[in-house]
């Protein structure tokens, strides 16, 4: 799994460097595999704010621009298209190197002076952002010229990608490696308490009831609902985070659900929940003949060995795997039922074996996850809901459990 240094600190105060870090862990039995640096083709780039373009008196294709990168006004000369007057675009200086091997110098394009180059996505190595990928990288007007691109996008971080051992399932979190950190390096481990505020007047039971049919295969199952949900992208900090451990942003509700996968180990579904027949959830096996369309694009039969997360007639979930497209968050979501439970691991394992799916929540299920985890993910996926204003948190919180 991957996780950040920066994500790491909010728990632990961590005074080492992040070789010293990777080398403690991977003696502990916990390899850290990779140790990757979002900066390292960020150097000598930062935002410029292009104040004047006019044409280059020798050359029908290109433009001079005179740009505001903090301390000076530079020019810069480009044949890019996609450009205009008071964009803030990121600028690379002389000295840079770029992420696809270009280095930067001063230089004289047809006669002109050009101290730089406007970059691309591509050329930054930021594959996750939103913009013309083949056209120079537009940046957010609150942006301030002269800053540096690795702090304007949030791409100052370490990464650590950690081999977790099939024994140690609580490593399989921010919060579990922070644990191990705080040990090996002799500083105390930061608890969080998780707050927000519910609409007492409302309660989960008006949407939703829960029935767990097999205990053994499902020992808890968590449920509650947000109403008046806004959907929308969530904020940088968020999805920044996602992206520096390889998750895609969506939109805020399942940006959350998967924030928390990542920072408690605790994997949870968002449903829509105009789409729950019943408004019911079972947690049965499957039956003969069922079959669900999931959110990779496939169809898959179920059969009576497969658990599923059901309403009152049809799965709409492959527990502990996908979720179906037939009961999924999108734009038009008002109502969502969060979900959080423990799944028996070996039929975790079985029934993604069977289907040939292997995602992050299956990861964890097949370590284990521990009876206590749905309530901490819980209450920390609804204080991201209050914290970003993603909706109304109704009151109550269902709790099926093993006896």
């Amino acid at each position: 799994m991957k996780v950040t240094l920066n994500w790491l600190k909010e728990f632990v105060d961590i005074d080492i460097s992040a070789e010293e870090l990777a080398e403690k862990l991977t003696n502990s039995g916990n390899e850290v595999e990779e140790i990757i640096y979002q900066n390292k083709y960020l150097h000598d780039v930062v935002v410029g704010k292009i104040l004047e373009i006019k044409q280059h008196p020798n050359a029908e294709k290109l433009v001079i621009c005179q740009v505001d990168i903090g301390e000076k006004i530079t020019q810069i000369i480009t044949a890019a298209k996609n450009i205009k007057q008071n964009d803030l675009v990121p600028v690379s200086l002389p000295g840079a190197s770029l992420a696809n091997g270009i280095n930067i110098t001063a230089s004289k394009l047809r006669g002109e002076d050009s101290f730089g180059m406007f970059c691309s996505i591509e050329e930054l190595g930021v594959t996750d952002y939103d913009g013309d990928a083949n056209g120079i990288m537009i940046l957010d007007n609150e942006l301030i010229p002269g800053t540096k691109i690795e702090d304007a996008l949030l791409m100052n971080d370490v990464i650590f990608d950690v081999n977790v051992t099939a024994n140690r399932p609580d490593c399989m979190s921010v919060i579990g490696l922070a644990r191990e950190v705080s040990a090996l390096i002799h500083k105390p481990f930061k608890e969080k308490q998780y707050s927000y505020k519910v609409d007492e007047t409302d309660n989960v039971s008006n949407y939703v009831s829960v029935c767990v049919e097999d205990s053994k295969l499902c020992p808890r199952y968590m449920a509650t609902a947000i109403k008046n949900i806004k959907i929308k992208k969530s904020p940088k900090w968020l999805r920044a985070r996602l992206v520096s451990v390889g998750i895609k942003p969506i939109n805020n509700i399942v940006d959350i659900t998967n924030y928390v996968l990542i920072e408690c180990g605790q994997p949870m579904h968002s449903f829509d929940h105009k789409y729950l027949e019943g408004n019911k959830i079972v947690v049965r096996k499957g039956k003969k003949g069922e079959n669900i369309s999931v959110l990779n694009g496939n169809t898959y039969d179920v059969n009576e060995n497969m658990l599923c997360i059901c309403d009152a007639n049809k799965p709409v979930v492959i527990a502990g795997i996908i979720g179906g497209t037939n009961s999924c968050v999108s734009d038009e979501t008002v109502t969502s039922i969060f979900e959080a439970a423990c799944f028996e691991r070996a039929n975790v394992r079985h029934t993604g074996r069977k289907i040939g799916v292997r995602t992050d929540s299956t990861a964890r299920f097949e370590k284990g996850v521990d009876i206590g985890s749905p309530e901490v993910g819980m209450q920390r996926a609804l204080s991201l809901v209050y914290e970003l204003n993603a909706g109304e948190i109704v009151s109550g919180i269902i709790d099926v459990i093993e006896e």
